[in-house]
């Protein structure tokens, strides 16, 4: 039998040994000793596969060597004496083999006293080291837990400005005192949602519907918000929170809230500064400009802000009024936006004045809609009563070493005034888009001479007591340079009235010249033979090959002649320019396509053509330039369509208030000028002109 050892009997076998083959194949280590030293008889394949092969005939002593006999041998001892089994569970053992090493093994097993021939000692063992080895591991993983848990604990409570603890549901049942001390409230006014009270209003839902979100998906929390301090200044505070779990189930939450005031005012300054370059950069205009940055004072630092520009400080003589035009503003949710403002003047030694001189930040606090007189323009303060606003700051906008702007920016409520961070905070946001506003600056001043130097160039319509004319011009917001389109009206010697509209190629100062050129030479030309149109726009193409061979022009030129009593026609001709627009006094509208002739600037030896158009009572003739009806990627037809419509649309009204509803409603580009002349014929059907000044 192997692993037996031969005793009694001719074969050194008896018959309890061979009982014992049945224990080779069990998968449980089974083993017998006998009598009192306990010499190990038997040992199945399973038992040597766990311990390795023992000598038979030996004491467990000499067997397992001296660990086991002082370890186990009283166990031996007991279970043969008494025959009471004995159980031990997870027992270790060190096996003595030279190949075992120093790992101990742990067995749980049965001894139990075996009686054939001579008494003995049944082992029954099952090797259970490796899950001996995962208790232990969970053991010492729940400690380490519970120890990480303690040592958080520690370190939270000594380093957290606030430590809070809530239940399950959100509500919270314990503090470390932090939060009373730096909101005043009490034990009682800051459990379950009381804390909430010391929150800034506008962050109180926001808060809620935060934490309600997080609890719901018991995840940890992380938000900040803003907390009135027991001196009545709201600060910024960092929350962070995280679920305490058992059996899968949260059973509390454990907070912190730190003061991050300074940290969130860094990342603020970052922030604005950031935006304000940005904004700065993608604006190109002044006023553009200025309302972005408005955008960007509100709210992060202001409930209402404006932008009043002043275009003539820097040269302003000694003693004259201070001019200020509002270009921007911005307002807080639920707050009237302030209109822009016609120009407004201030006195020399007005306290708007005197601020403006110092070139520092002036701040001004008062009762709730009881603002200061004198300091800024009526219509802001107007605004800061009406909203209830607490406070002001005023702020020189200073651009390459002169004031250009002033800044006003308001709070109100319990938002409390700007701290001294805030205002530098609000120069810096100026200084740190200096370089865009310079340019911004430089081109609006340019755009503004532009500006005035056209209008210098064009002529006012004459005052008649039969025809009515009026005349717009509306220079391109994009460009500062001069533009060349242009119109002029004049009365001749033979009584005719002549329109004209021309525009020379170009947007710069000698497209201004060529247009200041080509007006005058017409005026000459006109007047000095009493020709059809047509024959004076050849002659001023030929004379433009002397005085201007680069340019090249399109105009319109027209007589408007009484040939009888209450009868008027117009004479006209068009070289290279959009048709004129007829439209009677009942709404009907076509464009005069008769007369056309090729574009001034190139030569042309054949007659020019001229057409004779009669104009009913109460008629409307438009002239126009190309800014009024070209869109780009759109054919001229449909900008022509257009045009019509809208004028029949406004056939009804004053011819002033005509040309005005042509240039509000029509959609352009913004990128070219735009000029236009209107005649109308006296009859019954015309309606009565408006008091509006004409330009």
């Amino acid at each position: 039998m192997a692993g037996g050892l031969g005793m009694g009997g001719a074969d050194g076998r008896g018959m309890g040994w061979l009982a014992l083959e049945a224990f080779d194949p069990a998968p449980v280590a089974v083993a017998l000793t006998i009598g009192p030293d306990h010499r190990l008889v038997y040992t199945n394949l399973a038992y040597r596969a766990f311990v390795g092969d023992r000598p038979l005939g030996e004491p467990i002593g000499r067997a397992f060597g001296v660990a086991a006999k002082q370890d186990y041998g009283d166990l031996f001892d007991r279970v043969l004496e008494t025959g009471e089994p004995v159980s031990l569970v997870e027992a270790p053992v060190r096996p003595a083999a030279a190949d075992a090493g120093d790992e101990e093994r742990y067995f749980s097993f049965t001894l139990s006293r075996f009686t054939h021939d001579r008494p003995g000692v049944l082992v029954v063992a099952v090797d259970v080291t490796e899950q001996a080895a995962a208790v232990r591991r969970a053991d010492r993983a729940t400690e380490e837990q519970k120890r990480s848990r303690r040592r958080f604990e520690s370190l939270v409570w000594i380093n957290a400005q606030v430590v809070w603890v809530s239940d399950a549901a959100g509500q919270v049942i314990e503090s470390s005192g932090g939060w009373e001390r730096i909101t005043g409230q009490s034990r009682e006014e800051f459990l379950g949602e009381g804390w909430t009270q010391a929150l800034h209003p506008d962050d109180r839902e926001p808060t809620l519907q935060s934490w309600d979100r997080t609890r719901r998906h018991a995840r940890p929390w992380h938000h900040v918000y803003r907390v009135r301090t027991r001196d009545g200044e709201y600060r910024h505070f960092e929350v962070r929170s995280a679920p305490v779990v058992e059996d899968g189930v949260v059973i509390e939450w454990i907070g912190t809230c730190f003061d991050i005031e300074q940290e969130w005012r860094e990342r603020q300054r970052r922030e604005l500064l950031d935006r304000a370059a940005a904004a700065a950069a993608e604006q190109p205009g002044l006023t553009e400009m200025f309302a972005a940055l408005a955008d960007v004072l509100v709210p992060a630092l202001a409930d209402g802000c404006g932008v009043h520009l002043l275009p003539d400080l820097g040269d302003r003589p000694a003693g004259a009024p201070v001019i200020a035009q509002r270009v921007a503003t911005a307002a807080d949710r639920g707050l009237r936006r302030q209109s822009n403002a016609v120009e407004q003047r201030f006195a020399p030694d007005s306290g708007f004045a005197r601020a403006l001189e110092r070139r520092r930040p002036l701040q001004r606090t008062f009762p709730p809609g009881s603002p200061p007189s004198g300091l800024l323009p009526k219509s802001t303060t107007d605004w800061l009563a009406e909203t209830g606003a607490t406070s002001v700051v005023l702020m020189p906008v200073v651009v390459d070493g002169a004031v250009a702007a002033a800044v006003t920016a308001a709070r109100r409520g319990d938002r409390g005034p700007m701290s001294r961070d805030d205002i530098a905070l609000m120069r810096q946001i100026f200084e740190h888009t200096h370089d865009a506003l310079s340019g911004a600056v430089q081109f609006h001043r340019t755009q503004q001479i532009a500006l005035a130097l056209q209008h210098g160039l064009l002529a006012e319509p004459p005052a008649l007591s039969d025809l009515q004319i009026v005349a717009r011009y509306m220079a391109s917001p994009a460009a500062a340079e001069v533009g060349g389109d242009w119109y002029d009206s004049f009365v001749l010697p033979d009584g005719a009235t002549v329109v004209a509209i021309g525009d020379v190629a170009g947007h710069d100062l000698a497209a201004a010249v060529g247009m200041s050129q080509l007006r005058n030479m017409l005026r000459v030309l006109t007047a000095d033979r009493l020709a059809p149109p047509g024959e004076i726009l050849r002659r001023l193409n030929n004379a433009m090959e002397t005085v201007a061979p680069e340019a090249t022009a399109t105009c319109v030129l027209a007589r408007v002649e009484e040939p009888g009593p209450g009868r008027w026609q117009l004479n006209y001709a068009v070289a290279g320019h959009p048709p004129p627009l007829l439209v009677t006094s009942g709404g009907d509208g076509r464009f005069l396509q008769e007369g056309a002739n090729p574009l001034l600037g190139f030569p042309f030896d054949q007659t020019y053509e001229s057409s004779t158009e009669p104009l009913p009572p109460g008629s409307t003739v438009l002239l126009y330039t190309d800014g009024l009806v070209e869109r780009p990627g759109e054919h001229l037809d449909a900008g022509l369509d257009r045009l019509r419509r809208q004028a029949c649309t406004l056939a009804h009204r004053p011819l002033d208030l005509l040309c005005d509803g042509l240039l509000d409603d029509l959609p352009t580009t913004g990128t070219d000028d735009i000029a236009m002349i209107a005649v109308r014929t006296p009859g019954t059907a015309a309606p009565t002109a408006s008091t509006k000044p004409q330009n």
